[in-house]
């Protein structure tokens, strides 16, 4: 079992964050476990994914098929492509079990998406729950709870 740092761990989500702002990805999506799930909730405090409406809940099949979307030639709604820009606070390290190699993380953040003259500004938290897999560090759920989760939204393009 390799032992991360708080560091290690810390520089994992800013790493991340780089990926999608820089949108490569394909690299950012081998981040994730088979299993993994990527949620937005659509209430504050929401617990579980499932019994409950959400924003996003996407397994890895379907964030292939949302990252196989953005870079298809033939996806007019993306030409030009959507750009984004992560400004994060500092993760915190929240659950760090080095015995099971399972590590829990959460982020404040501002993001911003940015398509022709449109620009939205979201704000939240993203809370990493982070695997051991091989030696390296992968994302087995990422969860986004935006300030405003309950409010109408119109399209969210890219990945926060």
């Amino acid at each position: 079992m390799s032992n991360f740092t708080d560091k290690q761990l810390i520089d994992f989500v800013y790493a991340e964050a780089r990926l999608l702002d820089e949108q490569r990805f394909d690299e950012w999506l081998n981040l994730f476990t088979e299993d993994a799930h990527y949620w937005m909730p659509l209430a504050p405090g929401q617990q579980d994914a499932r019994l409950h409406a959400s924003l996003l809940y996407e397994d890895k099949l379907l964030l292939r098929v949302r990252v196989e979307r953005l870079a298809g030639a033939r996806t007019f709604s993306q030409q030009p492509r959507s750009r984004c820009h992560h400004l994060l606070q500092a993760p915190s390290v929240e659950l760090a079990d080095r015995d099971t190699g399972r590590y829990t993380l959460r982020t404040a953040f501002h993001y911003v998406e940015t398509r022709l003259d449109a620009q939205t500004l979201f704000a939240g938290w993203a809370t990493h729950e982070l695997v051991t897999l091989e030696g390296a560090l992968r994302i087995h759920l990422k969860r986004v709870d935006l300030v405003n989760c309950d409010a109408a939204f119109g399209n969210i393009n890219l990945f926060m």
